[in-house]
């Protein structure tokens, strides 16, 4: 089975440029949030999350695009899950050594993230099980 789709119908197509979109999208969120593309929040451990999950929903969005769907689906999942569970643990219980934000569910760039997000999520899950599909045999090729 392949990661590459030989033949991408228009509905296919569709679906990868809006993921490819949203992962952009959290990228961005995540570096505005930080206070641009070479600052590191603090603690460090939260600053390096921030950075891999800015390089990982850009290296999403790419394989999105070029036609690599099962990585592409499968990282895309991780890039809206993971700041997903970020949020709700920072917001609720804290994390170790940053509990700046217990408590400040509705901050407008947060649930701005939590949207895009979520959108994110609802389309790369089914979509990622989808490719993990085998793909229908072509009748009447050779050695049918």
């Amino acid at each position: 089975m392949s990661h590459r789709t030989a033949i991408v119908p228009e509905a296919t197509w569709v679906a990868r440029w809006a993921g490819s979109l949203l992962c952009l999208v959290v990228a961005g969120v995540h570096v505005v949030d930080q206070g641009g593309i070479t600052a590191t929040r603090d603690p460090s451990y939260i600053g390096i999350a921030y950075h891999v999950l800015e390089i990982a929903a850009v290296v999403a969005a790419v394989l999105l695009l070029l036609g690599l769907v099962r990585l592409g689906w499968l990282l895309a999942v991780g890039v809206a899950l993971g700041p997903l569970v970020g949020y709700i643990l920072s917001r609720g219980p804290g994390l170790p050594d940053y509990s700046d934000d217990i408590g400040n569910w509705t901050e407008p760039l947060g649930l701005v993230s939590l949207a895009v997000e979520g959108a994110l999520l609802l389309l790369s899950v089914p979509l990622f099980v989808r490719s993990l599909r085998p793909e229908p045999r072509v009748s009447g090729s050779i050695g049918d």
